[in-house]
């Protein structure tokens, strides 16, 4: 798939939740996680995208878009750097 796609897809699904929120606290609850774990993916893939220039290149899984999504940007760093430096 092209990236714009991929892009366009993960976008749709994040308004989509953040739009057809629900009542129910824990259907909630398992919203707010898939949407951070799919914001995770596209730090990921954005850092992919960017950093193949330098040679920095981290798997998009549900391990490292999880820890990248709840992380957050740190969390995105310390990929980078467990990657680069621990996993050579």
């Amino acid at each position: 798939m092209s990236p714009i796609v991929v892009i366009g897809i993960i976008s749709s699904l994040i308004v989509f939740l953040l739009v057809a929120g629900t009542p129910f606290k824990p259907v909630r609850i398992v919203g707010q996680v898939l949407m951070k774990v799919m914001i995770g993916a596209l730090f990921l893939f954005f850092l992919n995208a960017f950093g193949g220039q330098f040679g920095i290149h981290v798997p998009i899984n549900l391990a490292t878009s999880s820890i990248s999504g709840i992380l957050g940007i740190p969390g995105v760093i310390g990929l980078t750097v467990i990657q680069t430096y621990i996993l050579v």
